[in-house]
């Protein structure tokens, strides 16, 4: 589960084990010094979002992405006078904030044009409650609503309420779409949100054991989507699909109707939804320039 980080695959053999590594300790593959050195750095950042938690050694990062110990020492000392890595504990190190204004701008204008599409499925689905979640920017295993379509529709008159939406589809536990997010995070994250508390306002439909809540995931990953029978609220069925940009899980997309009114979820709302999220999962795609095509 997750995303792995690949090396270089010009590789040559850990002639020198790092000190605190006793011998014949496993790796995750021979040891490659990559094929540029900006290759290296961008491997060793990418670590950092893989394995999760505040902060990881040099030894850590070197089983990760496959470098010498020494070449990922001196990635880090460099980055700390950069201002792209910053030292915590001794032989500790974590990403800077400064890594997450750069996310920040790359993600500036890529959802302009969202509430049309959440329009598009609300019209295809017979008024559905649309909602666009994405990963919650302040934590990696939480989800946040940043857009929805609901038409005149008072959310309190349909029995929701701010917690609702705020606190119960925070959990990426509940619903079809945290269960869809949840599903392409990497695997430390998702350990993460197994060892939380079920949200006590959940709907009578969640998935309380973790066994069947990993079982679903796998299911979402085979189909592409996934379906929620009252998870979040009694009386609401869903359906979500991913939003991915670049290979990595950004969001969902989810479409909510009423039990009464949607007992399963039809082709048609599956396909719409889908539709939905790759349309939105288009609009963070990597577009060459002019000059490039």
């Amino acid at each position: 589960m997750g995303h792995h980080i690949t090396a270089s695959q010009s590789t040559v053999p850990d002639a020198a084990q790092h000190a605190g590594r006793p011998k014949g300790t496993p790796s995750t593959g021979s040891r490659t010094s990559g094929s540029s050195h900006a290759e290296r750095v961008f491997l060793v950042q990418a670590a950092f979002a893989e394995l999760g938690g505040s902060a990881h050694g040099p030894g850590e990062i070197a089983e990760v992405t496959g470098l010498d110990d020494s070449v990922v020492y001196r990635i880090l000392q460099s980055g700390i006078y950069q201002r792209i890595f910053e030292r915590v504990d001794r032989g500790l190190y974590r990403l800077r904030t400064s890594a997450a204004q750069l996310a920040f701008t790359a993600l500036d204008h890529r959802l302009d044009g969202a509430q049309a599409v959440l329009r598009q499925l609300r019209a295809a689905t017979g008024n559905g409650l649309a909602f666009l979640y994405m990963v919650a920017p302040f934590s990696g295993a939480q989800r946040q609503c940043v857009d929805m379509a609901v038409g005149d529709s008072d959310l309190a008159e349909l029995g929701m309420t701010p917690r609702d939406v705020l606190s119960v589809t925070r959990s990426l536990r509940t619903g079809a779409s945290g269960r869809t997010i949840l599903a392409y995070l990497p695997e430390v994250l998702q350990q993460r949100v197994l060892a939380e508390p079920v949200p006590e306002q959940a709907g009578p439909g969640v998935y309380r054991d973790n066994d069947a809540l990993l079982a679903s995931l796998a299911e979402v990953r085979d189909l592409g989507y996934a379906l929620g029978y009252e998870e979040c609220m009694a009386g609401w069925n869903s359906c979500a699909a991913p939003i991915m940009w670049d290979g990595s899980i950004m969001g969902a997309v989810l479409l909510l109707k009423l039990k009464s009114v949607m007992p399963v979820a039809p082709d048609g709302v599956i396909e719409a939804t889908k539709e939905a999220a790759a349309e939105l999962s288009r609009y963070g795609a990597a577009r060459p320039a002019a000059d490039d095509a």
